[in-house]
């Protein structure tokens, strides 16, 4: 197939664009992805990008087209507001101008956040008939109101018409939890258009490389956060137990990673003296994770306690499950439904700082054989559920159904029923 992916981040930014892309074109497929100038997280242009440098390139055989938009910078609301929708505006000229020189089977939108990258394939829709298949990975206007702080009922209600007109030029809604399905389904009869496609995880363990020359980390019962630094995070409970653990000198916590939030997090290990029992090292590509992770105990996962959060699994589950490494969470939801059905780890309610510190040391004192039966679950459950071929296979089922005969679809859709 001829597929086009529309997302505003891509490589050398680290996101399922990536791997998604890489993997379809490997499989035969014709793709183009239509992004924009990569920077993020940091809000900087990465080196080597420019508005004359690199607008056109092809990577692992993928054909990559980069639209102009106004860079984040430090990611205030301003700024994130036209960040979003000059990539809106400039990517669906693009998308005009690609309509002449190319027919697409499929677009393909992956929508980690803003709801506004659907613009530009809304338009090859109404130019070409083409299908457009919706990777929902962030709930619109939910995730506006809660993780951006905006309560303006007019600007919350624009956006929900914009997603309820999104919705229904889709012909089907790809939903990373299937905690989204009931926010989907109140905005309109989506039922048929629903598709359960989960994140997978880039394998640390066949991917990474144990051996790759990171900091030399602290003696001790380490607890690894590795990801985005961000407001989702609740970096503040993550810091309070911390702070609840400070005379428990065994126990060290090693923030893997950078983000909005890391500012908040130095300040307070240099007014509390955490300098000891909580590291940070900074950020590292994805190969460095096999052998940060090797030198980890238990790995950390964390998301504020808001509605659109407690909907959400995070991607950094998967990665962690796929290291074999038990895990210790502190969030609601479907993330620690899913850590206690793969008995996988602890999980304590989200904002929960005490409990989190009490959980921690209660898995310090664990046998290593308990600890390393946990790690063992995370990985199985990772083969079973997150792997990278086994989801872009469900994909691949998902795009061709469009192109079988109508009886045939019927059939397709006894048998999963059956």
């Amino acid at each position: 197939m001829k597929i086009l992916i529309v997302t505003q981040y891509y490589f050398p930014e680290n996101f399922k664009s990536n791997d998604l892309s890489f993997e379809l074109q490997k499989r035969g497929h014709d793709v183009t992805v239509l992004t924009g100038l990569p920077n993020y997280p940091e809000g900087k242009l990465f080196e080597g990008y420019g508005i004359f440098k690199n607008r056109k390139q092809v990577i692992n055989g993928v054909k990559v087209i980069r639209s102009l938009l106004l860079l984040r910078g430090k990611g205030g609301g301003v700024r994130l507001f036209l960040n979003y929708f000059s990539f809106a505006f400039f990517a669906s000229l693009k998308a005009f101008f690609l309509n002449f020189s190319n027919k697409y089977d499929a677009v393909l939108v992956h929508e980690p956040s803003p709801i506004t990258q659907f613009y530009p394939a809304l338009l090859l829709k109404k130019l070409q008939n083409v299908p457009v298949y919706f990777w929902v990975m962030d709930l619109w206007p939910e995730s506006l109101e809660i993780a951006g702080g905006v309560k303006n009922k007019f600007v919350l209600e624009f956006f929900k018409n914009m997603v309820i007109r999104f919705y229904k030029n889709s012909e089907k809604i790809l939903i990373t939890s299937k905690g989204f399905k009931k926010s989907i389904l109140e905005k309109g009869d989506f039922e048929e258009k629903l598709e359960y496609f989960p994140n997978w995880a880039e394998d640390a363990i066949s991917e990474g490389d144990k051996n790759y020359l990171v900091p030399t980390l602290p003696l001790g019962f380490k607890v690894m956060f590795a990801g985005n630094v961000g407001e989702a995070q609740d970096l503040e409970a993550i810091m309070d137990a911390a702070l609840e653990l400070k005379n428990h000198g065994e126990i060290k916590f090693i923030i893997v990673g950078d983000g909005r939030k890391m500012t908040y997090v130095q300040d307070v290990i240099q007014k509390h003296g955490l300098e000891n029992t909580v590291i940070t090292v900074g950020r590292f590509p994805v190969e460095a994770m096999a052998s940060f992770f090797d030198k980890a105990d238990v790995m950390l996962v964390s998301l504020k306690n808001d509605t659109i959060f407690n909907l959400t699994v995070p991607a950094k589950v998967q990665a962690y499950m796929s290291a074999s490494k038990p895990i210790v969470a502190m969030l609601n939801g479907e993330g620690a439904e899913i850590i206690e059905e793969a008995k996988c780890g602890l999980a304590v309610s989200a904002g929960n700082a005490k409990q989190l510190a009490k959980t921690i040391l209660k898995m310090s004192d664990l046998p290593s054989s308990e600890l390393e039966q946990m790690g063992i679950n995370s990985r199985n459950f990772f083969q079973q559920n997150y792997q990278l071929s086994t989801c872009i296979d469900n994909l691949e089922r998902i795009l061709n159904e469009k192109q079988l005969d109508p009886s045939v679809k019927i059939q397709l859709q006894k048998s999963q029923i059956n």
